[in-house]
């Protein structure tokens, strides 16, 4: 209670008066301190932990060439350490042998040769071919002679399919995997504040907005749309996979799904989203009856298992929800949201056949 009543002098401050008086420079520190930071988050980057406190002006463009050469001559400016013991190559100490029970040097035996092997001989043009051919040629001989063990199957078919020597690695490609080349994807290209204008002005032709794998969109920028998106009638899904979405964007969603009528789908995987911000997401659903799909899957952190059950309870007071994308680590809530799910579904055919509910 004294905390409280040392609060209660601030409550009849005028604040449009404070900030009236205050000076350019300190309505900047202002808003530096306002801008939302999760310093406590260790998987953000730094620059998304903290704001940039950097005051000294750009000294220039960066010069490649000129920070390898400046690099280049300090190394070769600073001179080695010496060491303590010059090396001369002396050997010190005495050399290990191993010795028997008996007290006698031990001799390896040496493997006794093939007297087969050691009597086949072969014609010399066969001989001095066999002696000067590269690992490559030795390794289409045996691909033509049926040792495909020598060789993986790409390099046994191409070498019985041609004349020529098309293995270029030798006998110890064996171990080597094939090589694929990797089909790279192809990036997002959605403008990000043009698509923003349209669903703020919405816009009857915009129903889809993918926001998927775009790094560098602003947490402030997540949280207009979700604010655009309560008023839009026409967007039907929205998707934000892989965009760093934190618990504010999820807050911001969660408002949004109270009040939006129109949404179908919402997409949140593969972000840094926590427990209680899927919590926000998902108790939102109890005031809304038109979205149908919801996948929530693959965050940075694990939810836990008190988070599952209030999940899972929350899905059975829903009747609208069909599909819930989330991969449940424990075996209980996991079967009580698939029951929930299934029930929905089953409503939902009943519905659409004409039938009377039970």
């Amino acid at each position: 209670m004294s905390y409280r009543k040392g609060l209660e002098k601030y409550q009849d401050l005028d604040e449009d008066r404070i900030l009236s008086a205050l000076t350019e420079e300190e309505i900047k520190m202002l808003e530096e301190e306002m801008v939302e930071l999760d310093p406590d988050n260790a998987l953000l980057p730094a620059g998304m932990r903290q704001r940039d406190q950097t005051k000294k002006t750009p000294t220039g463009p960066f010069k490649r060439d000129d920070l390898l050469a400046h690099l280049e001559k300090q190394a070769n400016s600073t001179k080695d350490r010496e060491d303590l013991i010059p090396f001369t190559g002396e050997k010190r100490g005495k050399h290990f042998q191993c010795k028997n029970a008996e007290g006698k040097v031990w001799v390896p035996k040496q493997k006794a040769i093939d007297p087969v092997l050691e009597s086949v001989t072969l014609e010399p043009e066969l001989e001095e071919a066999l002696a000067n051919a590269s690992d490559a040629e030795l390794c289409d001989i045996a691909a033509i002679l049926g040792m495909h063990t020598l060789m993986s199957n790409q390099q046994y078919y191409e070498a019985l399919g041609t004349t020529t020597i098309v293995n270029k690695e030798g006998l110890d490609s064996i171990i080597k995997p094939t090589q694929y080349k990797p089909v790279p994807d192809e990036p997002n290209s959605t403008d990000i504040e043009e698509t923003l204008e349209r669903v703020k002005n919405n816009d009857p032709e915009l129903e889809e907005v993918n926001l998927n794998n775009i790094k560098d969109i602003p947490i402030p920028t997540l949280k207009a749309y979700a604010e655009a998106l309560k008023s839009n009638t026409y967007v039907k899904k929205f998707s934000i996979v892989g965009t760093r979405s934190n618990d504010p964007v999820a807050y911001a969603l969660a408002e949004m799904l109270k009040v939006n009528t129109v949404l179908k789908s919402l997409n949140v995987e593969s972000n840094f989203i926590s427990g209680s911000g899927i919590l926000a997401l998902i108790e939102a659903l109890q005031n809304n009856k038109t979205l149908i799909e919801l996948k929530i899957d693959n965050q940075s952190q694990l939810l836990g298992n008190k988070v599952e059950m209030e999940i899972a309870s929350m899905l059975e007071k829903n009747t609208s929800l069909l599909k819930f994308g989330y991969h449940f680590t424990q075996q209980g809530p996991r079967l009580r949201a698939s029951n929930a799910m299934m029930n929905n579904n089953d409503l939902a055919r009943i519905q659409r056949c004409g039938r009377p509910l039970a």
